[in-house]
């Protein structure tokens, strides 16, 4: 795959695989061998062992879909700041959706990073991040989305390509999706976290709306209203702000 961003770093270091276990343990193994320089990308056409949020499985049909992952070096990030990382690379991803589909208002990022379309999940994110001292020494930004996958083993997953009709080239998308992502991180490092912030907030699913959750195993139901700078999901509860962790919670 010839993948050619118009970034400053971001993807201008590229290795395409055709299959591997998972791009971020490819992508680590680049930083243990000194051999990632910062922006460097992995992207593969078929992972065997992908890996999601709260420990599953990410599971894509070969060839059909865009699966990569990029090492930055966020020094200038503390470590308690990890979720601002998490905001911009959601956004990124956010805005290069709205790039391919226009302003949509069912296009969302579900807390705290998943792209999803109505009800349905186009796309996930996965970042792991080495600390030295305080600070973040690098960050691995795995990225999984549906492209031009057209079934699914689960009703709650949709592809662009099922969204829109058509079929897409993966190599233009994953260039416009690396020019996406340094832009965001180049706020994050210009210390723009208000706007982020702000834009999160705006593309946050059920923000401010009344929905079912899953709290302990019992349902409740409940009013999302904020996100805290730790990266905990602030919910309106009977009355009651109460904030969880990402394994504490889940939508209903």
């Amino acid at each position: 795959m010839v993948v050619t961003p118009k970034t400053l770093f971001t993807g201008q270091q590229l290795v395409w695989l055709p299959a591997c276990p998972s791009t971020n343990s490819e992508a680590q193994s680049l930083i243990v061998q000194n051999r990632a320089s910062e922006g460097c990308t992995v992207i593969t056409d078929f992972q065997t062992a992908g890996r999601g949020q709260r420990g599953n499985q990410w599971v894509a049909a070969p060839a059909e879909n865009l699966m990569l992952s990029v090492v930055w070096q966020p020094t200038f990030l503390a470590a308690t700041e990890q979720f601002r990382l998490s905001q911009a690379v959601a956004l990124a991803v956010h805005d290069w959706a709205a790039a391919l589909l226009g302003p949509d208002p069912k296009l969302k990022v579900k807390w705290p990073n998943d792209l999803y379309y109505g009800n349905q999940k186009l796309g996930g994110i996965l970042i792991e991040n080495s600390l030295s001292g305080t600070k973040i020494q690098y960050s691995i930004i795995g990225i999984g989305l549906n492209i031009n996958q057209q079934a699914f083993e689960l009703p709650t997953a949709t592809s662009f390509a099922q969204l829109t009709g058509r079929a897409y080239d993966r190599a233009a998308l994953a260039a416009r999706l690396l020019e996406s992502l340094e832009r965001r991180y180049l706020q994050l490092r210009a210390g723009q976290v208000g706007v982020l912030r702000r834009d999160y907030l705006q593309a946050l699913y059920r923000y401010q709306e009344i929905h079912p959750f899953i709290i302990d195993g019992q349902p409740v139901r409940g009013q999302i209203v904020g996100v805290e700078d730790d990266g905990r999901l602030a919910v309106a509860i009977d009355n009651e702000l109460r904030r969880f962790g990402l394994q504490e919670i889940r939508h209903g």
